[in-house]
């Protein structure tokens, strides 16, 4: 197991670095592409400014949350799957982006680090269509012309393709052009590799999917954009802006808070600063509590 943490204070306003689980067979690292800095009031609009003064630990600035980008890697007999693909050699920023400046490029240098190349990672799933997921899905290879995981195919949920359009209206349309012909879909609760299963997860994106992880006694849930910083966990009702449709967003966060206060389970959550942790309640209230990795 590989541990790389670093000292507590700036562990809520800085993205993560390498993490690496390991259960049994199975190994789980988050590979980090990059960072976003999104302005929290813009985030979740409904928040009062007094709760982010409370929580001025989490904030840059006094105005703005860290959240890490990047990757999950799922190890099992030789065998290597990716779940999300970073932001990509790109950054994103005012005007295209108002919500603050999302940067990537690193995730292929963190497989390295890892031990892996793209040609070792068998397929990538992707959580959904935002463009901070499947950067390396669509975006050429350095010093080449095509994506450096186009040899593998993309898994994307039915729900989520079928609905394609959406992020295309949003300017995401050449980039999902770029990756379509890799992409195949998949439905709720297939097995997309050992012990790995699909979750539906529908509310920050019409098709959101989460991923669902079984090792050595332990269930890891891979939940994608469910939160964003875990601030949310005491306060899952808060409205998020970048949720497709609230009602469902909210109605999956009551339920993965209760799932990931399981004993048996792991969360994985890729914008939060430690990645990899289980829920535990203090004075009734949802904790974030990072698991050594």
């Amino acid at each position: 197991m590989t541990n790389t943490t670093e000292p507590d204070a700036d562990r809520y306003r800085r993205p993560s670095g390498i993490r690496t689980l390991a259960l049994g067979d199975t190994k789980l690292s988050y590979v980090p592409d990059g960072q976003a800095t999104l302005d929290a009031r813009m985030l979740m609009p409904d928040v009062a400014d007094e709760f982010w003064r409370e929580n001025a630990r989490y904030l840059t600035g006094g105005t703005h949350l860290t959240a890490s980008v990047g990757g999950l890697l799922v190890e099992r007999d030789g065998r290597a799957l990716l779940i999300d693909a970073g932001a990509g050699p790109i950054t994103m920023g005012p005007p295209l982006n108002t919500y603050g400046v999302i940067t990537g490029g690193a995730l292929l240098e963190s497989l390295a680090v890892l031990g892996r190349t793209p040609e070792d990672v068998e397929a990538v799933a992707l959580t959904h269509l935002h463009a901070d997921h499947f950067g390396w899905a669509w975006h050429p290879a350095p010093g080449g012309d095509a994506p450096a995981f186009r040899h593998a195919p993309y898994l994307v949920a039915e729900a989520e393709w079928s609905q394609r359009h959406l992020p295309e209206a949003q300017g995401m349309g050449p980039m999902i052009a770029a990756m379509a012909s890799n992409v195949r879909t998949i439905a709720a609760g297939a097995e997309i590799f050992p012990g790995v299963t699909v979750m539906p997860a529908p509310g920050h994106s019409a098709g959101h999917t989460g991923y669902e992880i079984h090792a050595d006694g332990t269930r890891v849930l891979a939940i994608g954009d469910a939160f964003h910083t875990p601030l949310q966990l005491a306060h899952p009702r808060w409205q998020n802006t970048f949720d497709y449709d609230h009602t469902q967003a909210i109605d999956l966060r009551d339920r993965l808070i209760r799932e990931l206060a399981r004993p048996d389970t792991i969360g994985f959550a890729v914008h939060f600063p430690e990645p990899f942790g289980r829920i535990r309640f203090e004075d009734g209230r949802p904790v974030w509590t990072p698991v050594d990795a």
